[in-house]
């Protein structure tokens, strides 16, 4: 079965990952990739994902830049993607040139275009996303599901309840959330769970290929904290290995991989759980819906476990087709 897919991403070290596993893999057609400031500025994520698209050997897919901010709060970047948001791996500059649309006209002219429904792969803040669906309400019927790397079911990155992407900007992924569109969140409960063995890493760099370089790259930089990049043992600093984004990629074509629940979720917009995705497992109504509270939720499908070792193994061979 062929995924139409549209990306959205703010490419740092594994948007970078995933869109290198979308292009190689058989069962996924990438008909767009959208950009937003998240990991980076919006500057560097075209540049990023212009670069990654070079080494991939891919097509040419249109590129379009899209919203430099989030809906309320300033941009916010994130401190473990290095100065450039790839690691500053010093990948030579891109020929490709964006496309001159707005990302949320490209996404609109894309989803009408498609012959079938499209997954909506969405690796950054949603503000990109928040506007489409906020300007033109006509493309939910063309969209298959939103399939978002965000979120938790149980604790946060970019602060102890939030995870980085609805964090950024949590009304954009509060409007999505809200907008109908059906949903799947591959939160940080699967996210951290995911990764490649150092040797497996090592022999990529060996491969011979510029993708199993990079790829290689990728992953020993991963998204490590500047203690830890200083961290080091008898054979150098300390490796990080997580594919991350790319793990969404892998739901995607794998999910008999996932243990999903379908569970209420909200994002809270206020106070210290600011960013935080409240999912709702409860298995019994609670004594805030019986006084009256609780309110309405949109039920979404939420990945809540993963065979770590089947979708690394996955990541690996979907890697190893790209030059």
């Amino acid at each position: 079965m062929t995924h139409p897919v549209l990306l959205d991403v703010d490419t740092g070290i594994d948007d970078a990952m995933a869109i290198l596993f979308a292009v190689a893999h058989p069962d996924i057609e990438v008909l767009a990739i959208t950009c937003v400031a998240g990991n980076t500025s919006l500057e560097n994520v075209v540049a990023n994902t212009l670069k990654v698209l070079d080494i991939a050997d891919a097509p040419a897919i249109p590129v379009a830049a899209g919203s430099r901010r989030p809906l309320i709060e300033p941009a916010r970047s994130s401190h473990v993607h290095g100065v450039d948001g790839l690691g500053d791996l010093g990948l030579p500059v891109s020929e490709r040139t964006p496309d001159p649309r707005h990302a949320i006209d490209l996404m609109r002219d894309t989803l009408l275009a498609a012959t079938e429904p499209v997954t909506i792969v969405a690796l950054a803040p949603q503000t990109n996303i928040a506007l489409l669906l906020r300007q033109y309400p006509d493309v939910v019927p063309h969209i298959a599901r939103i399939l978002f790397m965000g979120g938790s079911a149980s604790g946060g990155n970019a602060t102890p309840v939030a995870e980085f992407n609805v964090w950024h900007d949590p009304e954009a992924a509060a409007i999505v959330l809200d907008s109908g569109a059906p949903a799947f969140m591959y939160g940080l409960d699967v996210f951290n769970q995911v990764v490649i063995a150092e040797s497996d890493a090592d022999a990529l760099a060996a491969s011979g290929t510029a993708s199993g370089r990079l790829t290689a790259a990728l992953l020993h930089s991963q998204m490590a904290d500047p203690e830890e990049e200083q961290a080091t043992d008898a054979a150098g600093p300390v490796y990080g290995g997580h594919i991350g984004d790319a793990g969404a990629l892998c739901a995607l074509v794998d999910p008999e991989a996932l243990r999903i629940g379908r569970h209420p979720v909200r994002i809270e917009l206020a106070g210290v759980g600011r960013g935080q995705t409240i999912v709702d497992r409860r298995r019994r109504v609670g004594e805030d819906v019986h006084h009256g509270g609780g309110g309405e939720a949109a039920v979404i499908d939420v990945a809540l476990d993963v065979d770590a070792a089947r979708y690394a193994r996955l990541f690996l061979d979907t890697i190893a087709r790209l030059p």
